[in-house]
């Protein structure tokens, strides 16, 4: 292919926002991601919460597919009772999302999952998840910072060899791996910081944001697999 990739963005769907004057549902999707894609070398697309079934075609029409933040996965995708501490569920994002990982996956389009992204993708691959971990997001409605380590020889540490340090916000993470999913980075307390396949499809998964920060490796490696 030529010219820059195309790359679709899972998205909020939030009932009430307000604008201007109005008051009205929306599907909306925090700046820095499509900034994050755009700066990266992609045409960034937002792909709003459809019906699952409809996820196939729309990921037909994609070069790559980055899996946004957001809120909890809910534990009965993974088989568990909720924490208390585990947010409301999002079911129909949630249904939307694992869809378009295993549409992705089966149609081998490369995949980057971000934050929730992460954690929705080792679920979709049959894997756990912590339903609450101190220090990774320790006041509401910022981002922190911690280093994350790669770990040599994995496609992570091919684009990003060294420790850093990245913007994080996040209370859940990676506890059983999901099938064919190897961790790529770990934080020093040792939560799993970044995920991959080790196959020749281009997968990853990082817990942090780098949506909120300058480095633009980690999506400069997806818009490379997706042809840019």
């Amino acid at each position: 292919m030529s010219g820059r990739p195309l790359i679709g963005i899972s998205t909020y769907a939030e009932p009430g926002v307000r604008w201007g004057v109005w008051q009205l549902d929306a599907a909306l999707l925090p700046a820095g991601y499509p900034r994050l894609v755009q700066r990266a070398g992609g045409l960034a697309v937002m792909l709003p919460p459809d019906a699952p079934e409809h996820a196939e075609a729309a990921v037909a029409r994609l070069d790559g597919l980055v899996v946004a933040g957001g809120p909890d996965v809910e534990p009965v995708r993974y088989g568990a009772e909720p924490d208390p501490r585990t947010g409301p569920p999002a079911r129909a994002r949630d249904a939307w999302e694992l869809a378009l990982i295993r549409a992705a996956l089966d149609r081998r389009v490369p995949l980057l999952g971000i934050c929730r992204g992460m954690q929705l993708l080792n679920v979709a691959l049959g894997g756990t998840l912590v339903q609450h971990i101190d220090g990774h997001a320790e006041v509401p409605g910022t981002f922190g910072r911690h280093p994350v380590k790669p770990v040599p020889g994995t496609r992570y540490a091919d684009a990003v060899p060294e420790e850093t340090s990245v913007p994080t916000h996040h209370h859940q993470a990676v506890d059983r791996l999901g099938t064919g999913l190897i961790p790529s980075a770990y934080a020093e307390d040792g939560t799993v910081e970044a995920v991959e396949r080790p196959d020749g499809h281009w997968v990853v998964g990082v817990q942090w944001h780098p949506e909120m920060g300058e480095d633009l490796r980690v999506v400069r490696a997806l818009i490379t697999a997706a042809g840019g």
